[in-house]
């Protein structure tokens, strides 16, 4: 899996205040916590999270608070409910040597029966929650759909990956076929052809 790096400093005074002067020098206050290691309070400069905030993607992170290195995921983000500005987010702490369960995008490839019958490919769930060692984590999910039919869906529970774990529901629907007038036209007059087709002697 990717890695995305952040320089930050680490912060000690908590008021309201000295949030505030934090914010408006354009940096976003953070926590780092997990692994069985105390709470770290630091802060990131705002412009330095856009690629890693506004994408679908998924990182192993790379935190170097004042020089000291730590591995983590993102797993909280706060935003401003009117300018949507981030506001603060918590890092958790991961072991390289111990499973990480982290979400990661899933990647559609093929062209659907049922898409080829008129139908239209639904995507439901963009991201799934995995778990497996640092080594084995993937970018993305790759899922092909071309045995797909119409009406059909393919779940969390339908898919395998070596050295990794799906941990997301197993009902969770990641993608269907949905019917549509055209696929409902086509398979009608299908069904009309095959009743009106002589049966062989």
């Amino acid at each position: 899996m990717k890695q995305f790096e952040i320089n930050a400093h680490k912060r000690g005074n908590f008021t309201k205040a000295a949030v505030k002067q934090l914010r408006r020098e354009g940096m976003v206050p953070c926590v780092l916590y997990g692994n069985e290691t105390e709470n770290i309070h630091f802060a990131v400069l705002e412009k330095d999270l856009k690629d890693l905030i506004y994408t679908p993607s998924s990182f192993i992170i790379s935190i170097n608070i004042d020089g000291k290195k730590s591995l983590c995921i993102l797993h909280q983000t706060q935003f401003h409910p009117v300018s949507e500005r981030v506001l603060h987010l918590d890092f958790l702490a991961i072991d390289p040597a111990k499973p990480i369960t982290i979400q990661v995008p899933v990647s559609i490839s093929g062209n659907s029966e049922g898409v080829r019958q008129g139908g239209k490919l639904q995507v439901l769930n963009r991201k799934l929650l995995i778990s497996g060692f640092l080594k084995d984590l993937p970018d993305q999910l790759n899922i092909d759909v071309t045995d797909l039919t119409l009406g059909k869906t393919i779940t969390a529970g339908d898919l395998k990956y070596d050295n990794i774990r799906i941990m997301s529901p197993r009902g969770t629907i990641i993608c269907m076929v949905k019917m549509t007038r055209a696929s409902t036209s086509a398979t009608a007059a299908t069904a009309e052809e095959t009743e009106e087709k002589p049966a062989e002697s």
